[in-house]
């Protein structure tokens, strides 16, 4: 009977560790979700003038970008950021996130400029504030301000069709 107890124990302890290294970390859930988008103040990425996140929504369906030039993921998932700007009739916002402001402008010459906005964060800090500890991560807020969706890493088109959309259809 000792011998056994030790064995359920390591059976048990495996089913749960091979439980959470087989989960998709792009689902974990955000705490955020559900919730009022936060009071966040940041800085213009092109004037440096300090700006209020809140303020720029507007009381529109929002999507906010968060991005770096030296995420390889950002680079792989940009050509469908610049869609959904083309295609979609709300306001892209993007957060610079831990980056140089010379390596984001030249990542946006060449890339495209998807953005009605984008707010400056080098340090960090608005990331932290929304939960961030990865890019890309995108939020959809809608016009009340309500985060009504969060996705972590590369929005593919069928990402989009499959949980964006379908978000969208409900608002």
């Amino acid at each position: 009977m000792k011998k056994i107890i030790p064995l359920v124990i390591f059976i048990i302890i495996g089913i749960f560790l091979f439980l959470s290294l087989n989960s998709n970390p792009n689902k974990l859930p955000s705490p955020l979700v559900g919730k009022m988008f936060p009071e966040l103040e940041g800085k213009d990425f092109y004037t440096n003038e300090k700006v209020k996140l809140n303020d720029l929504m507007d009381n529109e369906l929002t999507l906010v970008n968060v991005w770096a030039s030296w995420c390889a993921t950002c680079r792989k998932e940009h050509q469908m950021i610049m869609n959904i700007a083309k295609n979609e009739s709300f306001q892209l916002i993007g957060i610079n996130y831990k980056d140089q402001k010379k390596d984001g402008q030249k990542y946006l010459e060449i890339m495209g400029n998807p953005f009605d906005e984008i707010i400056f964060d080098p340090e960090g800090r608005i990331g932290m504030e929304l939960g961030v500890y990865a890019t890309p991560e995108t939020f959809l807020i809608n016009k009340d301000g309500l985060i009504v969706y969060k996705h972590i890493g590369e929005i593919t088109p069928e990402v989009w069709n499959q949980n964006f959309l379908v978000q969208l259809k409900t608002l």
